[in-house]
Order: C-alpha cells, then structure tokens, then sequence
C-alpha cells in the first residue's frame, strides 16, 4: 500500500504520454508551434521505423526468410542434378516454389514494401537461374517453354499486384522477365518466342499504364522489345551464311514482331490521348517513331519485292489519319503537344510515303499542293507549325521537281535542260504559298521566314525562266557565246533586283526587299566570277553599267514607302 500513490502515478504518466502521442498522430498537418513540430516528427519517425517490418519480424527476418527459400532453391537444384526424380517434374516444382514466393511478397502489409521487394526478389533469383539451366544445361525445357513461362510470370505479378499497384513486385517481376527473355534469346539463338514474351509484356505494360498503373515499367519494357526485334532485324538481314546457327524464319515471323510493336504503341497512344484526354508524352513521342523505324526497317528488308509501294501506301494512309485526329480532335487547341506531334507526323508521312510510291512529276504535284494546303490552313488557323510544315513540303517539292537545279544552272554554269512540267507546277506552287501569307507589322523572324523562302523561291524561278526566254529570243537571231549568256544572266538579275525592291516598298513586302539586296551581292559576285573573265569589254561594260544603275536604284526605291 506504499507504493500504490507511487504507481499510480506512474500509471497517470504513461496514460499522458500514450495521449499524446495519439494526439500528435492524428494532428500532424495542423501542427504549426516550433514546440510541437520537432516532437510530432520524432513521433511519427519512430512509429515509421518501429512499423515497417512489424508483420514480418524486421529486416534481419525478412533477410533470413529469402536465405530460407534460396537455400530451397539450391535443394531443388541438387535434386535435377542427381537424377533422383523427373527433371522435369523438379522443374515444375521448382516454378510453383518461385511462384509462392510471388504470392508472399504480394500478401505482406502495404507498409512493408522493403520485405515485399525482398519476397519478389528472391522468387526472381530462384526462378532466373532454374530457367538457364533448365534451357541450357539439362535440356528440359523447349525455348518456347520458358518463354511461356517468363511471359505467366509476369501476367502473375500482375495479376497479384494488380489491386494494391505494388510497384516493387511489378518492378522485380518485369525486370528479371526482360534481362532473362533477352539473355536465353541471344544463348539459344531462338528470337521469336522470346519477343512474343516481351511482346506480351509491353501489351500488359499498355493496359495497365492505361489504368494509372505502371506508368514506371514503360520505358524498360520499350528499350528491351526494341532491342530484341533490332536484333532480330541485324541478324537476319545479314547473308545466311553468317547465321548457320540460327533457324530458318519464315516472313511472317519476321515482319510480325516490328509490325505488332508499332500497333500497339500506335493504338496505345491513340486511346490515350483520344478516351483519356490525355497529353502525348516525350517517351511516347520517341517510342512511335522508334518502333515506326523498326516496322518499316522488317517490311523493307524482308519483303523487298513490293516494300517501297506497300510501305509508301502505309504511310499515305497513317497520315490522312494522323490529320484527321489533327483536326478533329485538336482543333481549337492550338499549339499544343498533341497538335504539334501529329501534325508533325502527318507531314513526315506524308513526305516519306509520296516519295516511295509516287513517280516525279506526281511527287512534284502532290507535294507542292500539300505545302499550299497546309500553308493556307496555318494562315486560316493561326498555326505556326503548320506554315512551317508547308514551307517543308515545299521544300522538298522544289527538289523532286528539279526547280532547285534548274534555277542553278540557268543563273550560273551549264545551261539548263528544256523547262519540265515539275518545275512550272512547283513554282506556281510557291507563288501561292507566298500570296496567301499576309504580312503584319508586328511579327518574329520566324513569320518573315516563312515568306521569304517561298518568295526566293519564285525569285529564282522567274529569273530562270527569264534568262532561258531571252536566249531562245536571242538564238532566232544570233548563235549566243558565252559573253552573251552571262550578259543576259546579269541583265535578268538585275532587272529582278529592281522589281523585288519596288514590289516591297510598294505592298510593304519586307522580304522582297531583302531578296533585292541579295540578288545586288549576287550580281557583284557573277561579275567577278563570269563576266570578266569573258574577255568581251563591251559587254563586261555593260554588265558594270547594269549593276552601278541597280546599285543606285534599289536603295533608293526600297525606302519609297508603302504606297497602299
């Protein structure tokens, strides 16, 4: 009876402090006082600490129990080994043991993810190692087989981990599947069951990624089916010779596995952005273009007979798409990721496609319309990136149709061939895409740009055409030498300074005002590099007197003003 106020009081202390402490746990986001804050996280750090490993009887007994099932996994080893039993009953044993452990990683408390990783771990390292062996050494197990059984591994896990979005076991699971299907491909030199795995693999990745699960694996799963099917695609392009060792593989079995990565990529992208609302992100952005790369590699290697027409069709056909979504489905959004990716796609394919399965002057065409579509719609729309995909188009319609090394060698050098059809179809292209820009007052360098090209571009063909008119007109006459080429070259150039510099001043086409000044240090140039080494004074004095009016005029009609 002493001692009871004594315990008592000891008693009221303790029930203080469990109070307390309860009272912290339950009020640590509104604990605000310097007092409280260093207490409250002392608190929940020792409670963190004291709960991690609460069910499973700490670190040290998560460690033993692993050693536990790596010690059964060596057991099971030495029994395949001595023959006691069927080595293929100890396999099957041997992947249910793997499998448990699977189980138990994902059936410990959600705060436990350390003993959880550890369980998924070590059924990792006792299911890894059996495989190899089972392959390799014993010859149980087909390569079809295992790739079975890497693929079930990872759809368990996933299927375990499903509920509680268990990123440690998803990891463990997807990462020793990968390594392992890589590894037995490339030692039994059978590539195709072990990409149908990892196939499967980024399929389930997909689905799950889709779902807000998973989103982590993606890259890792991307990277390791990439690397498979370019293996693949390495090893079988080569010459058969150097491939003794590797089965003979059928077409399909080579197209299929690049064909079915850029689907599900493609499908996976689609739905997301579409049904999900969501943006494209950069790994996505990569990985299309990657397995793009990959199917087209498969269908130009593997099928050579129709592969530039039937790929030319695919892109043609992924691109109307690609538009379709561009302006259906993004319309109105303006610069953003989704706009800007598919539009960029659209004319990529566009480009790629007419170049496989169009002839040139129908290239010429297709692309010189496309850059004056997708300029218009840019103007209409207000987009930047699609006038810049028109002046692309443009571009590359100038090199199909051959303007580009027209206009050269009409201005300077060899004379150039009779005028092409491609060559007035892509200049009226290009004046088109000229007009249609409006100019502004308050614009970047990257809107003057834009009509600057096209501008030149017409430029240099009117010049071309000019020069070869006056020859024709002056070959009625005369038989023209090189003195009177280069005579006509200087005349036309200058004549196309003077109505550059009285066009921009005119309408306020500050672009038509910098092809003047440029075609005055084009001028220079040819008259040090043609005209006086003709060795013909009157017409080197003539083509001086040219270029010194020129040289006084533009300045002077440049800076008119607007007369509009």
């Amino acid at each position: 009876m002493d001692h009871l106020p004594g315990t008592l009081e000891e008693l009221s202390a303790r029930v203080q402090t469990l109070e307390q402490r309860v009272y912290l746990l339950e009020h640590t986001s509104t604990a605000s006082t310097p007092e409280a804050a260093p207490e409250s996280a002392a608190l929940l750090t020792a409670q963190a600490s004291d709960g991690i490993f609460a069910q499973t009887g700490g670190l040290f007994s998560v460690l033993g129990k692993a050693m536990l099932g790596i010690a059964g996994a060596y057991l099971l080893r030495a029994v395949a080994e001595s023959t006691s039993l069927p080595r293929l009953a100890v396999a099957a044993i041997a992947i249910v043991y793997a499998l448990t452990w699977l189980v138990w990683a994902v059936r410990v408390k959600a705060e436990t993810w350390v003993a959880s990783a550890i369980y998924a771990g070590t059924s990792a390292v006792i299911l890894a190692p059996m495989l190899w062996e089972l392959t390799l050494s014993f010859k149980v197990l087909a390569p079809s087989a295992s790739a079975a059984i890497i693929a079930a591994f990872v759809l368990a896990a996933s299927a375990l981990a499903w509920k509680r979005d268990l990123a440690p076991v998803l990891w463990v699971a997807n990462v020793t599947a990968a390594v392992a299907a890589i590894a037995l491909s490339v030692a039994t030199h059978q590539f195709t069951p072990f990409i149908a795995a990892l196939l499967l693999m980024v399929f389930v990745c997909e689905v799950s990624a889709g779902n807000n699960h998973a989103r982590s694996l993606r890259p890792m799963l991307a990277a390791a089916a990439d690397l498979a099917i370019w293996a693949l695609i390495f090893i079988y392009s080569g010459p058969q010779t150097a491939r003794v060792d590797y089965p003979p593989l059928g077409m399909a079995a080579l197209l299929a596995p690049g064909c079915a990565l850029f689907l599900m990529y493609a499908a996976s992208i689609v739905l997301r952005i579409t049904v999900l609302g969501k943006n494209i992100a950069i790994f996505e952005t990569l990985q299309a273009v990657i397995a793009f790369i990959l199917a087209a590699s498969s269908v130009l290697y593997f099928e050579p007979r129709f592969a530039a027409i039937g790929l030319g069709v695919a892109c043609l056909l992924l691109s109307a798409a690609c538009y379709t979504l561009v302006f259906a489905a993004f319309h109105g959004v303006g610069a953003g990721r989704n706009f800007q990716v598919f539009a960029a796609w659209s004319a990529a394919l566009l480009f790629m496609g007419s170049v496989l399965c169009l002839p040139p002057l129908a290239l010429a065409l297709c692309l010189g319309l496309a850059a004056v579509a997708s300029t218009t719609l840019g103007i209409r729309l207000n987009s930047i990136t699609l006038q810049i995909h028109g002046l692309l188009l443009l571009l590359g319609a100038a090199g199909a149709s051959g303007l580009l090394s027209y206009a050269l060698h009409a201005l300077a050098g060899t004379l150039p061939t009779p005028l092409t059809a491609g060559v007035c179809v892509v200049s009226i292209c290009a004046l088109a895409c000229y007009a249609v820009n409006r100019t502004s007052l308050a614009e970047n360098w990257v809107r003057q740009s834009l009509r600057l090209i096209p501008a030149a571009l017409t430029a240099c063909a009117l010049a071309a055409l000019i020069v070869q008119g006056l020859l024709f007109l002056a070959s009625l006459r005369i038989a023209p030498g090189a003195y009177h080429v280069a005579f006509i070259r200087t005349f036309t150039t200058c004549a196309i300074a003077l109505g550059a510099a009285v066009a921009g001043s005119r309408w306020h086409r500050p672009e038509l005002t910098r092809i003047a000044y440029a075609t005055l240090a084009l001028v220079a140039a040819k008259l040090l590099l043609e005209d006086l080494r003709q060795g013909h004074l009157e017409f080197i004095a003539a083509s001086i007197f040219l270029f010194a009016i020129t040289l006084i005029a533009v300045p002077k009609l440049a800076h008119m003003g607007p007369k509009i």
